[in-house]
């Protein structure tokens, strides 16, 4: 009888993985990287070459208005991987690596218990504190489906490399003739006409073409497996980019990105929407944990942020929804923005408008367009937003219509008929980042500082009930409106150094209208979090006490202050063009000593550049 028992036990198992596999889709995931939306042809560009995907389109659906909440690659997969906000995790700035708490569990865990075999190819960087390797059943150039155990249903991710912004890197540049003449490529409006970014996008077109024609070769494969009928397909880019104001934007050309997902005959009542459709409904990368979830039975977990928008567990769209963005720290690059937009109307806010919306990052002056628009302005070539774009002093508000101006060159939050449009979205924005408890506003030099012995997920659920006033605070410091400045010099005195520091902040970017607040900002020289003495300093320079500010900034490089203290002490000598003060054996230690590749270690490099001359 016990022998029959374990018998039975033993079919029971094996009947269940039978039903896993049987009655479950396989999901293969093909992303791209760097690629907005107006690369391929079936979303319009009429000088782009990618049949496979225009194929793909036309027999499935075609999301018009797919996002990657972030600009940039690693905050963006910290979103989809967790299905909530970065900046609810605390994942917001570029390879940060802070921990997070343990209930964000990633999606593939979920996959897993349902039987799925989950692979990976095999780009991870999921930019917060953990084995970004060890979630996967196989996580390397060789992971596949192929090799999954006989029967089991599979989850599996291409990521493909090719159109990364390296690509149009010197060194990897291939020699000879483009497709397409660079003379007469489309020139998006946003960019000047300068023949280093004519040969680019003519470059890219090229590009584009290649990763089409391996994407078809993943679909011909899949294909010939035999699984093509059983599999439910998603491409979409990661994010936007890849020539000037395209990645670390907030604009569509570094957050609206190519979506196409195919459900095949087999899976049809999973998705709502007719093949061959165009989706106007909004898409996010926070929405894709939830969607996948939903496409094998399961229910949202509560942690996730996102909407399942396919699938059994579909949630519908409401009315007012909108798609939350963000962009922090980009590298070595400090700043703070965040947006919203329905589809049609985007709304950005700067948090740090004295700083130039160029560069967001080095790295970028890889490439030769991005390197000859930067010329032109140095030469004084440019004029218009062309010229403006790498000066300080940037608006505060954007407010643009991307049905009547897709590449958002017209900003409306002057304009004088749509003023009502404007209050509401700032106020959506407001109210969103207290929704998702946005530790944005806490500084990452900060980080360390405030959590001991927890996460600043943890640190800002704490605070939950202050976080209305600190975004409230965050606004008005990033208003530039001198009304406010009684309220600053008032709490630069606070006990709370999040108050104190946007206080700090916001005579920053007042810049000599906060004079009278230099007796408070001279005690803050001396404050207890290096962020607020650094900012303190620069508000000093700001208001013309140049000697006691930059004096400060000097006292402290000999501070043991932490790695993203030290990057943002650096950041602050750039932007006030004081990096000539910056002592030669300070750069030679940190160079000696400094972390592998680290921001901190490329700043010194870049400084000891500008003096030998070998800098742009």
């Amino acid at each position: 009888m016990v022998f029959m028992a374990i018998r039975i036990f033993i079919f029971s198992l094996l009947c269940t993985a039978s039903a896993i596999a049987t009655d479950k889709p396989n999901v293969l995931w093909i992303t791209s990287e760097d690629n907005d939306y107006g690369w391929l042809g079936c979303y319009g560009n009429k000088q782009a070459k990618t049949p496979r995907l225009d194929k793909l389109a036309a027999g499935g659906l075609l999301f018009k208005h797919a996002y990657s909440n972030a600009p940039v690659c690693a905050v963006a997969r910290s979103t989809i991987l967790n299905g909530a906000y970065a900046p609810t995790m605390g994942t917001q700035h570029m390879r940060s690596r802070h921990a997070i708490p343990k209930k964000y569990k990633p999606y593939v865990s979920y996959l897993k218990s349902q039987g799925y075999y989950c692979t990976n190819r095999s780009k991870t960087d999921y930019n917060f504190a953990g084995n970004d390797k060890a979630i996967w059943d196989a996580c390397s150039g060789k992971a596949h489906y192929k090799n999954r155990p006989k029967g089991a249903p599979f989850f599996s991710i291409f990521n493909l490399t090719v159109s990364h912004e390296s690509s149009l890197f010197k060194k990897k540049k291939k020699g000879g003739k483009t497709r397409l003449d660079p003379a007469k490529v489309t020139l998006r409006p946003y960019l000047p006409d300068l023949p280093g970014i004519r040969s680019d996008v003519a470059h890219y077109h090229d590009i584009i073409t290649n990763l089409d024609t391996q994407i078809g070769k993943i679909l011909d494969n899949l294909a010939a497996d035999g699984l093509a009928e059983d599999t439910i397909i998603f491409y979409y880019g990661d994010h936007g980019g890849i020539t000037p104001r395209g990645k670390r934007y907030l604009k569509d050309t570094g957050t609206h990105i190519p979506m196409l997902v195919h459900v095949p005959k087999k899976w049809q009542h999973l998705s709502p929407f007719k093949p061959g459709s165009g989706i106007d409904e909004t898409v996010a990368f926070v929405d894709l944990a939830p969607t996948l979830l939903s496409l094998i039975g399961m229910d949202k977990p509560e942690q996730m942020q996102g909407r399942a928008f396919l699938g059994l567990k579909r949630e519908e769209p409401g009315k007012e929804d909108v798609v939350f963005l963000y962009a922090d720290r980009f590298d070595e690059i400090y700043g703070m923005r965040r947006g919203i937009t329905d589809g049609r109307w985007k709304y950005i806010r700067r948090f740090t408008p004295h700083l130039p919306a160029a560069p967001y990052s080095y790295y970028q002056f890889g490439q030769k367009g991005w390197n000859s628009w930067l010329d032109a302005w140095k030469g004084g070539k440019l004029t218009g937003r062309y010229k403006t774009t790498w000066e300080p002093n940037q608006p505060v508000e954007e407010l643009f219509d991307t049905h009547a101006d897709p590449w958002e060159v017209k900003n409306l939050a002057t304009v004088a008929t749509h003023v009502e449009r404007l209050q509401n979205m700032r106020s959506r924005l407001k109210q969103t980042m207290i929704e998702v408890n946005d530790t944005g506003i806490i500084p990452e030099p900060m980080f360390s500082d405030l959590t001991v012995g927890k996460t600043i997920t943890n640190y800002a659920a704490s605070r939950k009930n202050d976080i209305p006033a600190l975004v409230d605070l965050a606004f008005k410091a990033s208003a530039r409106n001198p009304k406010n400045l009684p309220q600053f010099i008032s709490l630069l005195k606070s006990e709370d150094p999040v108050q104190r520091y946007w206080a700090t902040l916001g005579c920053v970017i007042l810049g000599k209208k906060s004079s009278t607040a230099e007796n408070a900002l001279n005690q803050l020289l001396d404050d207890k979090h290096s962020a607020i003495r650094v900012q303190a300093a620069s508000a000093l320079i700001t208001v013309g006490k140049q000697e006691a500010g930059t004096s400060a900034l000097l006292k402290e490089l000999s501070r043991d202050n932490n790695e993203y203290s030290q990057l943002n002490l650096i950041n602050t000598f750039k932007q006030l063009n004081l990096t000539s003060k910056i002592p030669d054996e300070w750069v030679d230690e940190v160079l000696k000593k400094g972390k592998g590749k680290s921001y901190v270690k490329r700043l010194a490099q870049q400084v000891r550049d500008e003096r030998s001359g070998k800098d742009k």
